[in-house]
């Protein structure tokens, strides 16, 4: 039941020993269709969908082989979500099963001179906490405090500003390391002008238990 205008909706597939691809179907009706591994439907932007209490549920591309069942969820009118689906595949029953994190997102122009920046834990073989260093490129975490402390599986993290005066040329790394530790085993570097924002969305690497080393990096606002 619509409520307040639309919503606007965006799916991730972050699900990587998938053998197949997948559709999202909102209240019975198929609106996000073969999504795989690592993309983004739609590929830019958003799909508008109703608001109210809406029923999601994935399926196999092409099928109606459920691999999350019907899942209730509340949509507000007027505001942009991410639908990421995480988990194993293969993972029936145990703590990885596939499931559906619902994010809401805030893709309103960041302060002048500033950038955006928002982190997702949707990597199983990830540990279960991490902490995000967002560091001027070439920086020495070693005294540093984590920008993102304590980050949980199917967790979001908050927006976090970079300012081009703090962050020369907009020129930074993200680190993460496991929660308490300053071992990375993802340190990767990125360059953003003043008024994007950008969610980077830790995911495995593909077919494989181990997280990847580059996460997904959505484009939010350019």
């Amino acid at each position: 039941m619509g409520c307040g205008g639309n919503s606007q909706v965006r799916v991730v597939n972050a699900i990587s020993d998938a053998p197949v691809n997948y559709d999202l179907a909102i209240n019975g009706t198929t609106l996000f269709s073969d999504v795989g591994f690592e993309s983004v439907s739609p590929a830019s932007g958003y799909q508008s969908v109703s608001s109210g209490s809406e029923s999601i549920e994935l399926f196999q591309t092409g099928t109606t082989t459920a691999v999350v069942n019907a899942t209730s969820i509340h949509l507000q009118g007027s505001k942009q979500y991410t639908v990421v689906a995480t988990g194993y595949y293969g993972d029936s029953s145990g703590a990885d099963t596939p499931g559906l994190v619902l994010l809401t997102d805030d893709n309103a122009p960041p302060p002048s001179g500033d950038a955006e920046i928002r982190v997702v834990h949707a990597s199983p073989s990830a540990p279960g906490s991490v902490d995000v260093y967002l560091v001027p490129t070439g920086s020495d975490i070693s005294n540093a405090a984590a920008t993102i402390s304590g980050l949980m599986f199917q967790q979001a993290s908050r927006y976090q500003s970079l300012s081009a005066a703090t962050y020369a040329y907009v020129l930074y790394t993200v680190i993460v390391t496991p929660s308490g530790s300053k071992t990375p085993f993802i340190n990767q570097g990125y360059t953003l002008s003043a008024g994007q924002i950008r969610t980077l969305v830790l995911v495995d690497a593909s077919d494989s238990k181990t997280p990847s080393q580059t996460p997904l990096a959505l484009v939010d606002l350019n």
